[in-house]
């Protein structure tokens, strides 16, 4: 074993690469009957030309039931060499601790697109690898003490899932001397936050103060919260605790300023963090079953993510403190002790008051089933249907469903199509949906949903309604989705390769990111796009574009006129050369 360790380390150092560990024979078959491809090239540090060493490359096939995986490491002059690969479309990845790979100035995470033909040798690849940022500094308290187990993020501001969300880019917890470094991080603008450690002290307090089962009057005997003194007894303090403090010292996220990190910064951010009154959220669960357990949850629709929760008590009574400004979903659920699981959930839009007296239904979920048929392309073999996978997505513009049915058993707003067509989701709440056939869950990219009825009216543009007990589908799939494929150049007639291609949907649809296409230009400027539905499209192209800011309407709005109308029908292959709309003057 060490000497095959041995031989590879060696093959790794010197430049070249071996097919990851695991390719099958088969592959290596297809490798000496298609003629192997040779892919080169050299890395270097943005800004300036001087190679780096030792940088992992990772070439990873789009297909990975065709195509194999490869890695090489960079070479002393930053030189690296991949031989034997399949023929195929390929993700090209450069990884170097301390670095980020960039394209045109701007961070690539995703890599970039290779198309390799049998034979072919590419040469001369230029990879740009750009030294990260960092954030450091300390946390205190309001005496001036460290401030231990406080977790900083580092955060950006994107549009992504249908929505402004704000999105971790790094996070680091203080140590005992309220210190924090958070590093990796490319240039770009950032906001930094601080959460201070658990309060036990209010857990404590929250679990053993008795609340009204109405949700509201007089508080428990030891403390009061703020904002409603005509209900504390005269003297008792009101709750104050460390609130989440966005830099530079504010609590209000509307009011954090950004930070511009450049590449190689190390930038200084100190917080000193001060205890202000404790927002709560107070309520009632009702319908609970006799000697059942129920959990709430506050889950955060601007990070996605579960920030605060609570047991309910027997009563049927909740609170959850220490809430931050913003706008959360409410989620309750019993799960185990009844044989269908409940569950309830409100929208809340948080700010400096607390919200008391709100009340949760738990209901029982729905059943969804239904029939998928297929149709289009066939080569005279009968097509297993097993293939396939269909979703639920919400039609109401809330996208946290699928968080608020985690917390039940027996649910994935995802369900394998069996081999006889049929398909089923249980316990989905009561809501409107849309069916979907998911990009990753076709058996190959030309599949599109091409049509849902409920009780004989179609419903695969406008959704339906689940509200409890069953509801019948039958839905068609075919195979013979549009294809649109072409060029994209830049202002002067050149191929643009990395370019980002999206097909934007007609108005109607703008809100249903299910409905866009999008990709990356090859090396030599080329694109493809499959399983479109038939409709009206607008192509669009950007040499480089931030997120998913395409599926925002107001980032489209300003670039009306730069894209290519396309009304495309059921197996369509339409071939189109489109210019890029080039980086603005910021982003170079």
């Amino acid at each position: 074993m060490k000497i095959a360790h041995a031989c590879l380390l060696a093959a790794l150092v010197i430049g070249f690469a071996l097919p990851a560990a695991g390719q099958s024979s088969n592959t290596a078959a297809k490798v000496a009957s298609s003629g192997g491809v040779v892919v080169s090239g050299l890395v270097t540090k943005d800004p300036g030309s001087e190679p780096v060493k030792k940088a992992l490359i990772e070439l990873i096939a789009e297909n990975q039931s065709v195509g194999g995986n490869y890695t090489a490491v960079t070479a002393a002059d930053g030189t690296f060499r991949i031989e034997g690969i399949v023929p195929g479309r390929y993700r090209l990845m450069a990884e170097r601790t301390g670095f980020v790979e960039v394209e045109r100035s701007q961070p690539r995470s995703d890599g970039r697109l290779l198309t390799l033909a049998a034979g072919q040798e590419l040469k001369d690849v230029a990879i740009r690898l750009q030294a990260t940022a960092a954030v450091d500094g300390r946390v205190t308290d309001e005496d001036g003490d460290p401030l231990s187990d406080a977790q900083v993020a580092v955060l950006r501001q994107m549009f992504a899932g249908g929505r402004i969300r704000w999105q971790q880019a790094g996070g680091e917890r203080t140590n005992d001397l309220g210190e924090y470094r958070v590093a990796g991080l490319a240039a770009g603008r950032y906001y930094i936050s601080v959460t201070p450690p658990p309060n036990f002290k209010s857990l404590i307090e929250t679990a053993s103060n008795a609340v009204p089962a109405e949700g509201g009057g007089q508080l428990g005997e030891q403390e009061c919260l703020p904002h409603a003194a005509e209900n504390c007894p005269s003297g008792k303090p009101l709750i104050t605790s460390y609130m989440t403090t966005y830099y530079p010292g504010v609590k209000d996220r509307a009011q954090a300023a950004s930070v511009q990190l450049r590449a190689g910064e190390d930038l200084p951010a100190n917080f000193s963090l001060t205890p202000s009154p404790s927002v709560a959220i107070r309520g009632l669960v009702g319908n609970i079953p006799a000697n059942a357990s129920v959990t709430v949850v506050l889950r955060s629709t601007d990070f996605n993510s579960i920030l605060n929760g609570g047991e309910v008590r027997k009563d049927g009574s909740f609170e959850i403190r220490d809430v931050s400004p913003g706008t959360y979903t409410l989620l309750a659920a019993v799960t185990g002790a009844t044989p269908v699981p409940l569950m309830a959930r409100q929208t809340l839009e948080v700010g400096a008051e607390n919200l008391i007296g709100l009340r949760l239904i738990l209901q029982a979920g729905g059943e969804i089933r239904g029939r998928l048929r297929v149709e289009g392309k066939s080569n005279g073999a009968k097509f297993d249907s097993h293939q396939l996978f269909l979703a639920l997505r919400s039609a109401d513009g809330n996208d946290d469903v699928t968080g608020a049915l985690s917390l039940a058993d027996g649910f994935s707003d995802v369900t394998q199509v069996a081999a006889n067509g049929s398909f089923a989701w249980k316990n989905v709440p009561p809501g409107r949906y849309f069916l979907v056939l998911p990009a990753e869950g076709a058996a190959s990219p030309d599949w599109f949903l091409k049509s849902a009825v409920v009780s004989s009216r179609e419903v695969l543009d406008a959704g339906f309604s689940a509200s409890g007990g069953a509801l019948v589908l039958d839905a068609v799939a075919s195979s013979n989705g549009a294809v649109v494929d072409g060029l994209v150049t830049n202002h002067k007639g050149e191929a643009l390769s990395n370019a980002t291609a999206v097909l934007v949907p007609e108005e109607r649809f703008q809100s249903r990111t299910d409905r866009y296409r999008n990709t990356v230009t090859d090396q030599g400027g080329r694109f493809v796009l499959h399983g479109i539905p038939p409709g009206a499209y607008t192509l669009f192209a950007w040499e480089s574009v931030e997120g998913e800011a395409y599926y925002n309407p107001e980032f489209l709005k300003s670039y009306e006129g730069q894209g290519r109308a396309l009304r495309l029908v059921e197996g369509e292959h339409s071939s189109v050369q489109i210019d890029a709309v080039p980086l603005l003057k910021e982003q170079q």
